[in-house]
């Protein structure tokens, strides 16, 4: 597992009790958002490093969002997310999230402890009280990476398979469908994909899920695998984010699991 993201993806995917990971170490993606009629709406940026840790290799992943522009003059927003996941099994184990709106700050971390089957989210600001929210089945990650690792799962269309996603202090039980293949065109060229839509169709919708929102990821049918689209739509506009930068992991990288 040392530069492709297929061949990675797909022995990471072979091994029991392993979870595929949304990213390599040393793998980058940058995506440009567009809302409704502004194309410059924002951006999202995402990193991805190995990290030593007596308990084991970690990969942490760095995802900073905002908007951009006239976006920014009207709906001023910042997101910066911290994801840590064990190299040994693709679990993830620590998440922190912070956003900046309107002049509000609200940041919260949230401890996996998959042996107690809970996670403890707790808010850094001293308002809300440490939750622990039980844990549905699955592997879970946050929405964008949660996305992220579909990369890996190779359906055709017409298939389906779950994915458990967290969003603030809510679990998501979602099915993902592939719903078609498309032609995507970028920046960083012409890509023939897999289309893939989440739907929550286990439980109750809620969320953006349960206002109508549909969301939407275009994987690249080539050996990395790229996901170069994502969009979610609500009835006051579609956002839509391309990627416009990749820096895949280092030829020379360790392999992603000991």
């Amino acid at each position: 597992m040392r530069g492709l993201i297929a061949a990675a993806l797909l022995s990471a995917a072979a091994l029991p009790g392993v979870s595929a990971l949304p990213v390599l170490p040393g793998e980058e993606l940058q995506y440009r958002v567009a809302w409704a009629l502004l194309p410059g709406a924002g951006e999202i940026r995402l990193s991805a490093e190995r990290r030593e840790d007596p308990a084991g290799p970690r990969l942490r992943v760095l995802t900073h969002t905002r908007t951009l522009g006239l976006a920014r003059m009207l709906l001023p927003f910042e997101a910066r997310a911290t994801a840590d996941f064990t190299l040994a099994d693709g679990r993830l184990r620590w998440l922190r999230e912070e956003t900046r709106q309107r002049g509000e700050q609200r940041a919260h971390h949230v401890a996996f402890d998959y042996a107690a089957g809970h996670a403890l989210w707790t808010p850094e600001d001293a308002t809300d009280a440490t939750l622990a929210l039980p844990i549905p089945p699955g592997d879970p990650a946050d929405m964008i990476l949660g996305l992220l690792r579909t990369r890996d799962w190779n359906l055709e269309p017409g298939g389906q398979r779950d994915a458990l996603v967290l969003f603030n202090d809510e679990f998501y039980e979602l099915t993902i469908h592939c719903v078609g293949r498309e032609t995507v065109s970028s920046s960083l060229g012409t890509f023939s994909t897999r289309v893939l839509e989440p739907r929550m169709e286990k439980t109750a919708p809620k969320g953006m899920f349960r206002r109508g929102g549909t969301v939407r990821v275009w994987i690249a049918e080539n050996r990395r695998r790229l996901p170069v689209r994502f969009s979610v739509e609500f009835k006051v506009g579609r956002g839509v984010a391309t990627l416009t930068g990749h820096r895949p992991p280092p030829s020379d990288a360790p392999p992603a699991y000991p």
